[in-house]
């Protein structure tokens, strides 16, 4: 394990942090350097303290720690990721035997400096109780490794040596403060405290001691166990490697029907759906397969820290059933065994306590699939990301593990206490109450102005929006606009040609292996061909049916295998026109196409209604977008209407707000409304055409 601590660079690193202490500023430098590896913090995991003295507003000394916030993520960490907390105050709970969460919650927010800064980790008192100034604790994969055996305890000792005491697993909070302070007073030159099942905690007078300390002794307890697993663990030589055919598809049905398996219905009367995150690398598809699958599933968590993310226990499924239904039946089946065993789980816990929780959707996060490898869910794409990493992690310790001799589940109290802790559950990003929050969406023709409206309506209400177009330059526009104002994790881009029904079908798959499924399919593609009749050439009318009709059609066929497999509905709002009902001269090709595919959208109501599947219509007119993201459809037929009018850009777009009964200009993000209406379920509604058009009595549904 390298120490990356460097003299000049922690000095430069000081200089240009400004205004910020230079203690502070070394302990975001050594931070930084800790949350580099993934080895030894995850996600928010870990944390490190400074102690410093300051002057208060009246001109006294007081002693102040900085500690890491809660949930804060040490490989970007910055002087605000801490918060000041008064020593003095924090150390006088050394007296007390025991402190509830809620008090422990409330002496810490009363004691901070600034009233503003994040909540602090769930391990301020232990940082607070122990005199020296720097403080760093890593969970690395190694240490873990080490203490999670039948005798890990006296392993770990005799592995890192007298410069470390090592004490069994102990709840975070003032128990574990206390325990680790006795310690450090009984054996004054020790460099470091290992909790079983939690990890390791240096200290030292400076920054660079703290630090270079943990690497240390992590790099001891990494080589001693790369000496003592090599060769050992799960026998892989039985390993069938005659792996699945067509493993994308297999992957592709198991991510609709888990999302599917483990939708449940909130509080809010909203259903809560997961998005879903696949890691099939050759590692974790080894493991899948590995005979002691089902026994590493079963052996919870690595450390409590990581229960909130990845619950205490996995799903093991032994194998993908080449009919649908079969795996439905088989997923379904293990989901609710593992929802009943939560549940048990959940209730002893609470009578052996003695206390009264809320209980926590019981729905499992982490499924070992043979022949994928790991599927985990969350109810944001982060969570399900950083579920996944720290399974990866999880998984990787536990043969190793094995390998050293055998390794041993952390007590399910321990697990429970973690879990239902209101300081870790508020890392948490949980459900939104958007009204779309957990659902996929997909638009086709996006790299257009309407495309863009529809996709930052959506992206608003809480949907994760997949932007698929053939044109990969507007596309990559759209996505741009659209990434001034929502997270990159929220949208994914395809290109493909709706043309091409081929081509659509492994669009679909790929958007399930990506996210898991799709739950809104906005077919949107359009082209126009400005032609009278007599003068409308064949191919060019072929062309047009090609995108608008058959695009349209490709677009609802392909979503349906997914719809069924997720058995949760979902919503087809399909993109029609004004012309349906009040179609215009040399126009012939363009309104027949989009009365075509509105004529299949309202077949499709009619026959997707049995899975819950909505099918609504909206039909926009005079659609102009803007100069950044324009309407492909006015750059086509706009020159035409000018010349045919006599009018110039800007006059164009005054003649259709006059021709309409409301005089406004329609903008791509009212069209976006609509579908966002449809895609709600605000009304049980199936088969309904929705104008946004400012009103053409000539083009009322009818």
């Amino acid at each position: 394990m390298k120490n990356l601590f460097d003299e000049k660079g922690s000095q430069e690193f000081v200089a240009k942090s400004g205004n910020t202490f230079p203690e502070l500023a070394l302990r975001v430098y050594t931070s930084r350097l800790l949350g580099q590896d993934s080895s030894l913090v995850l996600h928010g995991g870990g944390n490190t303290s400074v102690k410093l003295r300051l002057q208060n507003l009246v001109g006294e000394d007081m002693e102040v720690i900085f500690v890491k916030g809660s949930g804060a993520d040490l490989a970007t960490i910055g002087p605000s990721g801490f918060v000041g907390l008064e020593l003095e105050p924090l150390r006088k709970l050394q007296r007390l035997e025991d402190l509830s969460e809620e008090e422990m919650e409330n002496q810490l927010k009363i004691h901070k400096i600034f009233h503003h800064s994040p909540d602090p980790s769930v391990e301020a008192l232990l940082h607070a109780f122990l005199p020296p100034r720097f403080i760093d604790h890593t969970h690395a994969d190694a240490v873990l490794t080490l203490t999670n055996q039948k005798r890990g305890i006296d392993l770990t000792k005799e592995i890192l040596g007298g410069g470390v005491a090592v004490l069994p697993y102990i709840t975070p909070g003032i128990r574990l403060a206390k325990a680790v302070k006795e310690v450090y007073e009984k054996f004054p030159n020790l460099e470091g405290v290992v909790v079983a099942g939690h990890g390791l905690f240096t200290f030292g007078e400076d920054a660079r001691t703290s630090y270079e300390r943990m690497i240390r002794y992590v790099d001891k307890a990494r080589q001693a166990v790369e000496e003592r697993a090599h060769g050992g663990g799960f026998d892989s030589s039985r390993i069938d490697r005659t792996l699945p055919q067509d493993v994308p598809l297999k992957i592709t049905r198991f991510c609709n029907v888990v999302r599917g398996a483990c939708a449940f219905q909130t509080p809010g009367d909203l259903l809560g759906r997961f998005y879903a995150e696949v890691r099939s690398e050759p590692e974790w598809m080894e493991a899948s397969l590995l005979k002691e699958a089902q026994k590493i599933c079963d052996s919870g968590v690595l450390t409590p820290d990581h229960v909130i993310r990845t619950k205490n226990r996995w799903v093991h499924i032994n194998g993908i059933p080449d009919d649908d239904a079969d795996l439905s039946q088989k997923v379904r089946e293990r989901v609710r065994n593992y929802v009943s065993a939560y549940q048990t789980y959940f209730s002893n816990q609470v009578k052996r306590k003695g206390t009264d929780r809320e209980m926590l959707d019981p729905n499992p996060r982490i499924f070992l699939v043979a022949g994928i490898g790991l599927v985990t869910l969350g109810f944001t794409r982060h969570e399900a990301r950083v579920a996944a990493d720290i399974t990866e992690h999880t998984l990787r310790a536990k043969i190793r593990a094995a390998a050293m001799g055998e390794y041993e589940p952390i007590d399910e109290g321990h697990v429970f206490d973690m879990e239902y802790w209101a300081l870790q559950q508020k890392k948490m990003e949980g459900i939104s109450p958007l009204p779309l929050q957990g659902q996929i969406a997909l638009i086709t023709g996006a790299g257009g102005a309407i495309g863009l409206g529809i996709a930052d309506r959506l992206l608003a209400a809480g949907s994760v929006v997949v932007l698929s177009d053939v044109d990969e330059t507007s596309l990559k526009k759209v996505h741009a606009v659209l990434l001034r104002k929502y997270e990159p994790s929220r949208m994914e881009n395809l290109i493909f040609d709706v043309a091409d029904y081929e081509a659509v079908e492994k669009a679909f798959q790929e958007i399930s292996r990506r996210i898991g499924g799709i739950d809104i399919v906005v077919p949107n593609a359009g082209i126009a061909q400005v032609s009278r009749v007599e003068n409308l050439e064949s191919r060019a009318f072929d062309r047009v049916m090609d995108v608008n009709l058959k695009g349209t059609f490709h677009a609802i066929k392909a979503s349906i295998p997914i719809f069924r497999r997720q058995g949760t509905g979902g919503n087809i709002i399909v993109v029609s026109s004004k012309n349906v009902f009040d179609p215009g001269v040399a126009f012939g090709a363009y309104s027949a196409s989009k009365a075509g595919a509105h004529q299949l959208a309202k077949i499709a109501a009619l026959e997707l209604a049995e899975l819950g599947v909505r099918v609504n219509l909206v039909n926009p007119d005079a659609v102009f977008g803007d100069e950044e993201i324009p309407s492909k459809l006015w750059e086509h037929v706009g020159p035409d209407r000018m010349k045919a009018r006599g009018l110039n850009a800007e006059g164009l777009k005054e003649y259709y707000r006059q021709r309409n009964l409301l005089k406004v200009q329609v903008t791509a993000e009212e069209v976006g409304n609509a579908v966002v209406f449809f895609a709600s379920g605000a009304t049980p509604t199936t088969g309904a055409t929705l104008p946004v058009d400012g009103g053409i009595p000539a083009a009322f549904p009818r």
